[in-house]
């Protein structure tokens, strides 16, 4: 089964998608050696900055500092010196590219510049997926791809994810996720709109 929500805030569509996959999930075993609740799903936040924007019980980092912190490590790259002991950060993936040849590619740069020509461009995505490395790591990339669109003069987000813990990682990711499309929307000089996780 699939799970669909729609919820106006972050908190709410995060206990939605909760319930939801309490309900419709199957249990399936990981690579990992663990049984995992599981279910594709289509998460709609429909204003990603309404309040209540934080929710305490999805802050697995512990406090909001550590929600902050992993902001400032997806938007900001605070902690891509440690790409050589963990194998990757979103940051790094987003924003420094490595192509098997050593060409690097500043994705979010280039959907700047992509939406800043043609705002209705429908190309103006980031991927993390790297097949020559991905493939055989132990603890590939979840996020798979960033989908950015301008609808209405908003800059929309849909989020592709190859695996998400739902209590563990989903909320923050979430969070952290809207707060990169606010600062490509305010490098655009537009509002952001929906969110889809």
């Amino acid at each position: 089964m699939i799970v669909y929500v729609y919820a106006k805030s972050l908190p709410e569509a995060w206990e939605k998608s909760l319930v939801e996959l309490k309900n419709l999930g199957i249990v399936i075993d990981t690579e990992y050696g663990e049984k995992s609740i599981d279910a594709p799903a289509a998460i709609v936040v429909e204003e990603p900055f309404s309040e209540p924007r934080v929710h305490l019980r999805g802050i697995v980092a512990g406090s909001l500092k550590g929600l902050l912190e992993y902001v400032d490590e997806v938007v900001y790259g605070v902690h891509d010196h440690l790409v050589e002991k963990f194998g990757y950060t979103y940051h790094e993936r987003l924003f420094s590219y490595r192509l098997p040849n050593g060409v690097v590619v500043n994705q979010i740069e280039k959907i700047i510049e992509k939406l800043k020509k043609a705002p209705y461009s429908r190309r103006a995505q980031a991927i993390t997926w790297q097949p020559w490395r991905d493939l055989e790591t132990e603890h590939p990339p979840c996020l798979q791809r960033m989908w950015f669109r301008v609808i209405d003069n908003k800059l929309v987000l849909h989020v592709h994810m190859r695996s998400n813990d739902a209590l563990k990682a989903t909320y923050m990711n979430m969070y952290a996720f809207t707060e990169l499309q606010k600062y490509i929307a305010n490098q655009l000089g537009i509002s952001v709109g929906h969110y889809i996780h």
